[in-house]
This record gives C-alpha cells, sequence and structure tokens, in this order.
C-alpha cells in the first residue's frame, strides 16, 4: 500500500508538506502542489482515512465549488437550488467560494474524498484534475460548464444573446454596444455565448467592452461607450448590475433610455424590475434544483452515462427597450 511516506519522497518535500497539500492546497506554493499531486496521482495514494470512509460508502456530504462571492445573486440563487433540492435528503452541503481556493480545493478533493460527490458551477479546471475526477470515479456535475465525460447543466445563454438582439434589431437599432465579464480562463463563459448569440442576431460586431466585474467599472466603460460620437444607440449587458451601471452612466450623461439608447440586462435579477429593465431572465434555482438531482442520482448509481441537460431563457421586455 502506497503511503505519505512513498508520496513526500516522489514529489522531494516532507510528509507534513504533502498533509498541507492534501488539507489546505491553498496554502501551498502552486509549482510544489503540482508535484505532489503528480505524486499522488502516479502511486495512486489514498489517504487512510479516506479510504475507511469509501469503504463506510459516504461523509454525507456534497461539495460545491462556486465564486459565490464574486458574483452573489447569480450563484446565490442557484445555491438556493441545491438546498431546495436536498431538503429531504440526510445530506450536507460544503461550499467553497473564493475562485482561487476554490480551485487549489479542486486538486485535492478528488483524492482526499471527504465529499461523495460535487457540483463545479463556472470554475474552469485543466487536464490533470479531469483525470483525477475520472481516475478517483468522485460523482461530479458541471454547472455552466460544457466538458465531455461529465454530466452537465448548461443555460441557454447564446439563445438569450439572440433574442436580445433580435428584439433590438426589430426596434430599428443599427449601432450595438456590448458590456461583459472580463475572464482570466480561456473556456466559453457566459459572456462570450451571450455575445455571440447577440453577434448572429444583429449580424455585426458589436462596440465591446470587457471590464471587471463591478458597478463603477461599468458606470466607467458605459461613459466612454456613450461619449463616442457614433455611439451604440442599442446595449446588452452580460447581467443586470452591469446594466445598471450603464443605465447611470446614460442619465449622467443627460441620455433618454430608451430614446437615445437602448439597454438590455441579463439574469432579471431583483433589481432589474424596479429599474424597468428589459432582460433575459435566466432559471437560477432551477439550474441548482436540476444539478443536485442529477448529483444525488449519480452518487446512488456511478456506473450511469453522463448527460446534458441545456435550461431554456426568456426575454422580459420592460421600459428601457
Amino acid at each position: 500500500m502506497t503511503t505519505i511516506y512513498d508520496v513526500a519522497r516522489e514529489a522531494g518535500v516532507s510528509i507534513s508538506t504533502v498533509s498541507l497539500a492534501l488539507n489546505s492546497p491553498e496554502r501551498v506554493r502552486p509549482e510544489t502542489l503540482k508535484r505532489i499531486m503528480s505524486a499522488v496521482d502516479s502511486l495512486g495514494f489514498v489517504p487512510k482515512s479516506e479510504a475507511m470512509a469509501r469503504a463506510r460508502r459516504g461523509t454525507g456530504r456534497v461539495g460545491v465549488i462556486a465564486p459565490v462571492t464574486a458574483f452573489p445573486t447569480a450563484f446565490g440563487l442557484r445555491l438556493s437550488g441545491i438546498f431546495a433540492g436536498t431538503k429531504n435528503e440526510n445530506m450536507d452541503i460544503v461550499l467553497f467560494d473564493h475562485e482561487s481556493a476554490a480551485t487549489s480545493r479542486l486538486v485535492s478533493l478528488p483524492v482526499t474524498r471527504r465529499v461523495d460527490g460535487l457540483i463545479i458551477m463556472s470554475v474552469p479546471f485543466d487536464e490533470a484534475i479531469e483525470r483525477r475526477l475520472i481516475h478517483q470515479n468522485i460523482p461530479t456535475v458541471l454547472l455552466e460548464i460544457p466538458h465531455e465525460g461529465f454530466s452537465t447543466v448548461i443555460v441557454d445563454h447564446e439563445g438569450g444573446g439572440r433574442d436580445a438582439g433580435r428584439l433590438l434589431v426589430e426596434r430599428g437599432h443599427s449601432r450595438f454596444g456590448y458590456l461583459g465579464a472580463r475572464q482570466t480562463h480561456d473556456y466559453p463563459s457566459q459572456s462570450r455565448l451571450q455575445l455571440a448569440g447577440f453577434a448572429s442576431a444583429i449580424e455585426t460586431a458589436p462596440d465591446t467592452r470587457s471590464i471587471d466585474y463591478g458597478f463603477a467599472n461599468a458606470v466607467e466603460a458605459g461613459t466612454e461607450l456613450l461619449s463616442q460620437p457614433d455611439r451604440p444607440t442599442a446595449i446588452l449587458a452580460h447581467d443586470d448590475l452591469l446594466a445598471s451601471g450603464l443605465l447611470l452612466a446614460a442619465r449622467q450623461l443627460g441620455l433618454a433610455v430608451p430614446g437615445d439608447v437602448a439597454i438590455v440586462g441579463f439574469n432579471d435579477a431583483h433589481i432589474a424590475e424596479p429599474l424597468g429593465l428589459t432582460t433575459v431572465r435566466q432559471p437560477f434555482e432551477e439550474s441548482g434544483r436540476t444539478a443536485i438531482r442529477m448529483l444525488l442520482e449519480r452518487i446512488a448509481n456511478p456506473d450511469i452515462s453522463p448527460r446534458d441537460v441545456t435550461l431554456r431563457v426568456s426575454l422580459i421586455e420592460r421600459d428601457t427597450t
């Protein structure tokens, strides 16, 4: 049986560093963590306590990895759906929130197996983690991350962007803008999918701004967009918070909405209706309920084939268009 001493020897570190990598991976330097986990994978190491837990068939916990703090409305509502889906189950939900900590936990969780399954929301991962999840046979459902080999729940962001674009074309607009959230990973994010659908509907490339997510940044980018001589007369925003920044920018510039510029948000969050914001409603809580239902099915029967579920969105027309 492979021991922690074998892993330490293979990785060229102390056993305490191996233990730290498995229990608090965010406290280990990335290059050291990568070396340790490579040793774990190659040696097939399973910590003794986790091996015993597997033999007992379950910890009674499900892990959820999601950037809740960064996007509290969207992921908070998805979490509500997960909690609703487990209210009659003897199951605890363990949340790994901040993205940097979440991704490092994703490195070790498949090995330590302190949860019976994982729901990973909008946190992309590399091939090493993919292999580890599959090799360790940990039931996993992905939400908003298309990935072969895993069960996935996808919201039709591309269709939502297309619906918004069609509405604005019908309103007679010909100069378009898009305000998106800057991303640090190269994957088909919600912003990219929205933009693809939007561009296909308006049949041109909109004037696009990608910003660090936040209201103040949206106001600044909106002011820049709307101060141009050939400014867009219609703008789609990544979500309703960014759309609210556009609304403030328009007001500060003395522009009428929708007379001078039409604005469409995405999500139909709580702020959308009082703002009179036209937006694309997405099924947040339904996506969480669907993900936990699929995960519980996989925990009960790990041999079932992965499946994909796509949830539809709907366009909600209000005053801003």
